[in-house]
């Protein structure tokens, strides 16, 4: 009976919409904003940490969203700043994604003269806004894992918004949705491999750029993939 009421009430809603100036609208109607570089981003969550919008199945949306970044710029105190990594790297943007990185992470000192805009990291790598943000440092490492891997959409992406910066590199022990633990190499900006370490047994989706697979999984064993010509190959 609950479940009805949710169905009845979500059907009420109104849908996106793209206002005037290509962005999603905030608001049901096309209102020009008060404050256009304002840090809250608050009607974008359809595409981060949600996935009602992506690039993949609602093109425009996404980028009536990429509009909406632009006209409220990167600006924004640390936990706005670290939404936004979040934000460009859903967008598979890396370099943009990366620059919001680095102003997150630009020092700040301990003499108590934080601004409340500006963002910036203490010398303790504290989130710096007065007097911290721990959901700017919890959000700005969230972001960089979306850098280097994404798991909506029911498959594993690996690397979809790799920057330049990061020419080679290595991570491991990321989660994945669906009970996934993944590490991953690169060099030259390009996968070199992927191990998947499943929770359960099952079947797992893998994307890599344009090229999708699908591999049967044994729970605790893992699955390690690689870039061949013709798409993600099993090693």
């Amino acid at each position: 009976a609950f479940r009805g009421k949710v169905k009845a009430a979500l059907a009420k809603l109104p849908p996106y919409k793209v206002g005037k100036r290509g962005n999603l609208q905030e608001w049901y109607l096309d209102w020009d904003d008060q404050d256009p570089q304002h840090r809250h981003v608050s009607h974008l969550i359809g595409l981060y940490p949600d996935d009602q919008i992506n690039t993949f199945d609602t093109p425009e949306l996404a980028a009536a969203v990429k509009r909406s970044l632009e006209l409220r710029g990167d600006g924004g105190t640390g936990w706005s700043k670290a939404w936004k990594i979040g934000l460009w790297a859903r967008l598979a943007d890396g370099d943009h994604a990366y620059r919001m990185l680095r102003t997150h992470l630009q020092y700040v000192g301990p003499a108590g003269d934080t601004q409340y805009k500006g963002g910036g990291t203490y010398p303790n790598l504290f989130d710096a806004h007065p007097p911290f943000q721990i959901d700017g440092n919890f959000g700005g490492t969230a972001g960089i894992t979306e850098m280097l891997l994404q798991s909506q959409r029911g498959e594993i992406h690996l690397l979809p918004a790799l920057p330049a910066a990061w020419d080679a590199g290595s991570v491991r022990g990321l989660r994945a949705r669906g009970g996934h633990t993944v590490a991953i190499r690169w060099r030259d900006r390009a996968l070199g491999s992927a191990t998947i370490t499943p929770d359960r047994d099952g079947t797992v989706r893998v994307r890599y750029g344009q090229s999708t697979s699908e591999h049967p999984v044994t729970a605790g064993r893992p699955l390690t993939l690689s870039a061949g010509p013709s798409g993600i190959v099993a090693r």
